[in-house]
């Protein structure tokens, strides 16, 4: 497999990725500020929306984290391909 091959494929993976991660972010986020906001007296249907909205905001931290170490992973072999090529 040639390098450059490789490397579409990472990137290429790698975009898939976080856009379906992204995707179901902004999912969670919806669904837990529905639910947070839904003018039912039900407490504990708003407090599992405030957790989704919770967790939603953790996994935004954990995918702008995974998506630097990713892009870092790509650069690494870009270089590697065009200085051992």
């Amino acid at each position: 497999m040639p390098v450059d091959t490789l490397i579409d494929f990472i990137n290429g993976v790698t975009h898939k990725i976080t856009a379906l991660a992204w995707a179901l972010f902004l999912l969670t986020w919806s669904i837990g500020w529905t639910l947070r906001g839904v003018p039912i007296p039900f407490s504990r249907l708003k407090r599992i929306g405030g957790s989704l909205v919770e967790d939603s905001v953790w996994a935004a931290f954990w995918l702008a984290v995974g998506s630097t170490v990713f892009s870092i992973v790509t650069y690494i072999a870009s270089l590697l391909s065009k200085g051992g090529g």
